[in-house]
């Protein structure tokens, strides 16, 4: 039987691979075309006025006495919504679908659907002193189909982003912390402060080099886990569909005990410009 789950396993994870790398080698790049520079622009800026839907494949290695693997699959739809002439509401949604392997001796493997995390950017349509800016509430939404796989807790805090595009670079910070309120009160609370830095550079081809953290500072238990992600982006077309395409490779700086070692990133970006 985990014999048949870890073959399905290994067939989702190939079909998603898969389905990437035929879009990629279907896709033509989108030279001629005036808007890439903007586009290439607002992949990279949280808070673009863009809608778009990244699909986001991770694959972590090293859990655990295992050596185990996880894999996860962010979806995360991008939601701009005009409120008046000078102001946007960004909504980001990150909907987390997890298989994790046996870490070690006595546990289980498990798959399923993650915590969702929610974000409300109020944000200026016009850069303030060349800085684009957004902040307001995130929410956590205890939607764990497993319970190794969430927190069963409710959760809100702040979250803000800070961003300068200039010469082809991208520079700035997004943050959030996220308190628990609510939930199953036999589960720890949750008080952790996430931390984006991010640096990029996009050349006349409208590639993309970026290097950034994905830092998580648990205060619970006192515990930083900082992967260190190096990714190349490239904006190409589906015949007029416009996508982005992601590449990357993370090395954890630091993981709780039994943490990850390493790991990879494909994300495959549908974007829908105006």
């Amino acid at each position: 039987m985990q014999q048949t789950l870890c073959s399905q396993r290994t067939m989702c994870r190939t079909a998603v691979i898969l389905l990437v790398l035929m879009a990629a080698m279907s896709a033509a790049p989108l030279w001629a075309m005036e808007s890439n520079e903007e586009l290439a622009k607002k992949t990279l800026n949280p808070v673009a006025d863009l809608i778009s839907m990244p699909l986001q494949y991770n694959q972590d290695y090293g859990i655990g006495p295992a050596d185990a693997m996880k894999t996860y699959l962010n979806i995360q739809p991008v939601i701009p919504v005009g409120l008046n002439q000078d102001w946007n509401l960004i909504i980001r949604t990150i909907i987390p679908l997890i298989d994790m392997e046996s870490a070690g001796p006595g546990l289980k493997d498990t798959s399923g659907m993650g915590d969702i995390t929610q974000s409300f950017f109020f944000s200026p349509k016009l850069p303030v002193d060349g800085w684009i800016v957004g902040a307001g509430p995130v929410f956590l939404y205890p939607t764990a189909s497993h319970d190794d796989l969430g927190n069963e807790k409710w959760g809100i805090g702040p979250t803000f982003v800070v961003l300068r595009q200039e010469h082809g670079f991208t520079y700035g910070m997004l943050a959030n912390h996220i308190w628990s309120f609510a939930g199953n009160s036999g589960r720890q609370n949750v008080s952790a402060t996430f931390l984006q830095p991010f640096f990029s550079y996009t050349t006349k081809t409208y590639t993309s080099f970026t290097i950034n953290t994905e830092s998580t500072y648990d205060w619970e238990n006192s515990q930083w886990t900082v992967p260190v992600n190096f990714m190349v982006s490239q904006i190409l077309k589906i015949g007029s569909q416009p996508i982005s395409l992601q590449l990357g490779y993370r090395y954890y700086a630091d993981a709780p005990a039994n943490g990850p070692d390493w790991g990879i990133r494909v994300n495959l970006v549908f974007l829908f410009p105006k």
